[in-house]
């Protein structure tokens, strides 16, 4: 409050400060918290990455059990086969989350790939050339 107010005048004029003052620190306010949002996006994103590892995507069973039988064979079987009974179990666990998600986020390609390469072939193998 600057002055003493004495009349109506007086009190609307320092209603319409004070309320411009509110805008005005609403408004610092709002740019302190998005600046505080853009300083902590690298850790948002990291903790967005770390739980991948420790969440699974069940929204592709069938590419998801295609995932876990493959990593179960190659990562279990050759690259951890002489590893300790505790790697054997966490890390394949570990790679089969975050599998899940990439699937989830790669599904479109993954199916194109898949089709492409599973496409129509004719008694040689060969994929078939229509000329029109």
């Amino acid at each position: 409050m600057t002055k003493q107010i004495k009349t109506y005048k007086d009190l609307l004029e320092e209603k319409e400060r004070l309320e411009n003052l509110f805008r005005a620190q609403k408004q610092i306010v709002r740019e302190d918290f998005k600046q505080l949002e853009t300083e902590l996006h690298p850790v948002k994103s990291a903790l967005a990455t770390a739980g991948k590892f420790f969440t699974r995507d069940n929204h592709n069973l069938l590419l998801n059990a295609s995932a876990n039988t493959l990593i179960d064979i190659f990562i279990k079987r050759f690259l951890l086969s002489k590893t300790g009974w505790f790697t054997r179990l966490v890390v394949p666990f570990l790679v089969k989350n975050y599998s899940s998600h990439l699937i989830s986020e790669k599904k479109g390609s993954l199916l194109r790939k898949l089709f492409a390469w599973v496409g129509k072939k004719n008694a040689n193998g060969h994929e078939e050339v229509h000329e029109d």
